[in-house]
């Protein structure tokens, strides 16, 4: 039988095949794990759809494969414990294996604070056939670099002057490479930009081969930024009350939710209540037309081990911050342990960044493709303020807070940028000490 790539998801294109765990040979129960791959999404392992022994390895390691592509073939077995016919797929009666997912790579910044997220559409593999071997992300035997947005007469060109396209700064339309471009770099030594060769690497300098992850962050980083017009808004908000309320019931409700009570919860409630007044914020762009999404799934940004994740709070709004708090708690132990579900990173439609625990007093993050914005919570800083009272103006000391908005021009205009923001801030800035927050 044929073991495919398995979908894993409608926007997850294809995968870079990782290492893998079972070699020619290997008799493999069902849902064993056979390889581990890496997606746009989420490092995982893709089990066995069946008993049997693994007869031949098709996609080899490094290799880029399109989802559905055959990647091995195995002489399994079937409910009787014989062999099945060469060749013949796994019935799609068989109940599906548990997915086992590794590190989130949202991170990029692949999460919010250099973009989400990951994308491989600039490494598409190609095949003449279903049965065909695909072909690596880095090319083919000949060293070219076959990837989306570059034609075949500037790979071939490329390959012939050992040009690493990706080094070059492309003049076309959409920042494509053209064949000028590549002579240009010919000329200039093997750079885009005259003089460039001073730049090259010196005995002193290191030498990083990039991991396939960090190049899928890298593609993604270029997609999300070609594709969508960015554009930036920022505000500050006035978040003593917040931190008051905070430092009073930090106590009772950790000791009644058994979570720890942190400001990202309480952010977050008031960010998705807001995106439901302001649904263009909540949307995306696909097919030339813009799609309002029904629910409010917010991705957040986790610190993980492996780089920064971005999980997925699902129906965020209208939760209680309890609630919220419990989730983030739950994706975060998750994310961390290497133990997150395809559930736990699908179907976000809007990203929350707090970088303001690194530090950041004002950032300008780059959208998580095909969302239409991303919000970065800053550092809380206490300032001096003028604050007026009864007609009076005086300088007080306050706790304050910006908060950065990028949004796809295409879809949000300044105006309603501004609106969100300023209801996110009306919401967080209504908070007291005595608020009864639920």
């Amino acid at each position: 039988m044929n073991i495919e790539l398995p979908h894993v998801g409608e926007s997850v294109t294809e995968a870079v095949i990782g290492k893998w765990l079972k070699s020619p040979g290997d008799r493999v129960e069902k849902y064993d794990p056979l390889v581990e791959v890496v997606t746009d999404k989420v490092n995982m392992e893709v089990p066995s759809p069946a008993s049997g022994t693994l007869i031949n390895i098709i996609a080899k390691e490094g290799e880029t494969v399109l989802m559905g592509a055959v990647i091995a073939e195995m002489d399994s077995e079937d409910a009787s414990g014989e062999p099945a016919t060469p060749g013949s797929n796994v019935e799609s009666t068989q109940s599906p294996a548990p997915n086992r997912i590794g590190t989130l790579v949202q991170g990029s910044n692949v999460g919010p604070t250099g973009g989400e997220f990951l994308d491989t559409s600039l490494g598409v593999t190609e095949t003449s056939s279903p049965t065909s071997t695909p072909t690596t992300a880095s090319g083919a035997a000949n060293g070219s670099r076959k990837q989306k947005g570059f034609s075949p007469v500037v790979s071939r060109l490329a390959a012939q002057h050992g040009i690493d396209l990706l080094t070059i700064t492309g003049t076309g339309l959409g920042g494509r490479v053209t064949k000028k471009d590549v002579l240009a770099a010919v000329e200039n030594g093997g750079s885009s930009a005259p003089g460039s060769a001073a730049h090259r690497p010196s005995e002193e300098d290191t030498i990083i081969e990039p991991s396939p992850i960090r190049k899928m962050i890298a593609d993604h980083m270029v997609k999300s930024m070609s594709e969508i017009p960015h554009a930036w808004s920022a505000i500050e908000v006035d978040v003593t009350g917040m931190v008051k309320w905070r430092a009073q019931n930090r106590q009772e409700f950790e000791a009644t939710n058994g979570v720890k009570l942190t400001y990202l919860p309480i952010t977050l409630s008031v960010v998705a209540n807001s995106l439901v007044s302001n649904p263009r914020i909540n949307s995306s762009w696909q097919d030339g037309k813009i799609v309002l999404k029904g629910d409010v799934n917010v991705s957040v940004a986790v610190a993980a081990e492996g780089g920064l994740v971005v999980p997925v709070v699902h129906k965020a709004a209208g939760t209680s911050i309890a609630d919220l708090a419990k989730k983030i708690a739950g994706v975060v132990t998750r994310a961390r342990s290497g133990s997150m579900s395809l559930e736990d990173v699908q179907g976000g439609t809007f990203t929350l960044n707090n970088t303001g625990a690194l530090g950041s007093v004002w950032g300008g993050a780059i959208i998580n493709h095909p969302q239409a914005a991303i919000l970065t919570t800053e550092a809380i800083v206490k300032r001096p303020v003028v604050v007026v009272a009864n007609g009076i103006d005086s300088v007080v000391i306050r706790s304050m807070m910006n908060i950065c908005l990028s949004f796809d021009h295409r879809i949000i205009d300044g105006a309603e940028a501004s609106e969100f923001l300023q209801s996110v801030k009306s919401g967080i800035e209504a908070i007291t000490a005595q608020s009864e927050l639920k």
